[in-house]
């Protein structure tokens, strides 16, 4: 996973074990790995509109290798939607957090138990790094957005609260595919929307050239090593609106970034690429 910034999403399949890309190439992603509907009870209260509205400042731990540790004190977690059953997320929610699905909706991944709905004219060339995935035509709406909608059903089903829908940069890779920053606007868009119907929370990652665009549409950011990729002020629309923004650092030691992240309103953690149960806070 390159740069990120929010993110939540869903859903199966032999996954594998965590991974982020370190360098700003290919779509970012960290880590791959199946919601209860108790009430959660913490993070942010429900909005007018039905879905849940994370306020800025809380603290956060993403992890996308099973089973999830549910001791770790955090106030949201941000786990795969497919290796995760409606149980994990009860028991999260029971322990007064807030709980975020990671779905894949700008690249195909080969281990999804929905692989196979995608039509190849989909399928762009493999993400740099990540030679199984391949980039998704987002221009084609008609095609992927069932696909889209039946992963965050999934979610919603589960009890999540929000999605974290990866690789929503397209646009600035090569995919195979002449895609526009138009292009990105109205996918990321889309996805909001889809989130939004299924009341569930939805965050922006990647596509930080348009945050100031996106931020009325999203509602957190997740990003990774904003502080290592001196990115972090690009969040700051967020911020101003009072929305978190969950980052994570590899390579950094608190040390190095808890003063500048927290100066900018930033949810900062350092973690390991693999995105297993380990973090350090600020």
């Amino acid at each position: 996973m390159l740069l990120s910034v929010f993110v939540l999403a869903a859903c199966a399949g032999a996954g594998g074990a965590g991974r982020a890309v370190v360098a700003s190439t290919a779509g970012g992603r960290a880590a791959k790995a199946p919601m209860s509907v108790a009430a959660p009870r913490v993070a942010g209260t429900a909005a007018p509109a039905g879905w849940w509205q994370p306020r800025a400042g809380l603290g956060w731990q993403w992890q996308l290798t099973t089973p999830v540790d549910t001791s770790v004190r955090a106030d949201v977690y941000d786990i795969d939607a497919d290796d995760n059953a409606a149980d994990v997320v009860a028991a999260l929610h029971r322990a007064g957090r807030r709980v975020i699905c990671y779905v894949n909706a700008g690249a195909w991944e080969p281990y999804r138990a929905d692989a196979g709905n995608y039509p190849k004219v989909l399928l762009g060339k493999a993400l740099d790094g990540w030679p199984d995935e391949r980039w998704l035509d987002i221009r084609r709406l008609d095609l992927l957005a069932p696909l889209l909608a039946h992963r965050l059903d999934t979610c919603k089903a589960k009890g999540f609260d929000g999605v974290e829908p990866d690789n929503v940069d397209g646009y600035t890779n090569d995919t195979g595919f002449a895609l526009t920053a138009a292009d990105q606007l109205a996918f990321d868009r889309a996805l909001a929307r889809l989130a939004h119907q299924r009341g569930l929370a939805v965050g922006l990652k990647n596509d930080f050239d348009q945050v100031a665009a996106l931020a009325p549409d999203f509602d957190y950011g997740v990003d990774e090593q904003c502080a290592e990729l001196d990115t972090c002020s690009a969040l700051s629309a967020f911020v101003r609106a009072g929305k978190p923004v969950f980052d994570a650092e590899y390579a950094v030691p608190t040390s190095g970034f808890c003063t500048l992240t927290r100066g900018l309103g930033i949810s900062a953690i350092r973690k390991r690429l693999e995105l297993d149960a380990w973090r350090q806070t600020c």
